[in-house]
């Protein structure tokens, strides 16, 4: 056999395997809420899915589902792999998206808001929903980058669409909002319903979590951060 062939060698290996191998080469993190884009080669995805598929058939198996005689999971290991893959999780397997910048021509420096952005994310504890609403606030300045109300909800459901915990997610958002635009203050505030609670536990439906991140001028001037609360409108 010529080993000499990359093809013929990685013959049999999980794509995950060549995936993970590449990120550790790098000496990079992939923990659930990083994004590992960058290692995926073109056509992996479709070969992960499968793989996911696979292993996920395996669980439904051990879960003792007899996926061959029931109609309803018969298809149950492939949805919900795709499900992972291409929406709920997806935030970790594509680039971030396209964001087109301006300059501040006309040197805007006022409060602006934007939100509420329904959000819907997953609890990297126990795979659980997180859906809720975010309101972010910039106050730029002549050197600002002016980006569109949308890409503002776009960034969101990229930093979303992992496995996350609330308190990092808008810490990941607040820092990518930073670079992106360099604003001199960034207020984001963030209310979810975590179903980890509602679903399981202690099966409370009611209760809702709401943190912040303030950077900037928002932390610096206490009226900046009445002014933004303020305007943000009652939370439900």
């Amino acid at each position: 056999m010529n080993t000499s062939n990359p093809a013929l060698h990685d013959e049999g290996i999980p794509v995950s395997v060549k995936i993970r191998e590449r990120i550790q080469a790098s000496r990079k993190r992939f923990h659930a809420n990083d994004n590992i884009a960058q290692f995926i080669e073109p056509g992996e995805m479709e070969q992960l899915l499968d793989e996911v598929s696979n292993k996920m058939d395996g669980v439904l198996q051990s879960l003792v589902i007899d996926t061959e005689s029931d109609h309803n999971t018969a298809d149950t290991a492939r949805r919900v792999a795709k499900m992972y893959l291409q929406e709920v999780f997806k935030g970790r397997y594509v680039p971030a998206p396209e964001v087109t910048e301006f300059p501040n021509a006309e040197h805007l420096n006022e409060l602006m808001i934007v939100g509420p952005i329904t959000v819907r994310s997953a609890c990297s504890h126990h795979f659980c929903p997180v859906i809720g609403k975010i309101w972010i606030g910039v106050v730029p300045n002549q050197h600002t980058n002016v980006i569109g109300l949308s890409k503002y909800a776009r960034l969101a459901e990229w930093i979303m669409g992992r496995p996350q915990i609330q308190e990092e997610a808008v810490v990941q958002l607040a820092d990518l909002i930073q670079r992106k635009t360099q604003p001199d203050g960034l207020s984001i505030v963030m209310e979810a319903s975590h179903y980890c609670m509602g679903w399981r536990g202690v099966k409370d439906m009611d209760s809702k979590m709401i943190n912040s991140v303030m950077r900037g001028a928002f932390l610096k001037d206490a009226n900046l951060r009445r002014e933004f609360l303020s305007l943000i409108p009652t939370r439900s």
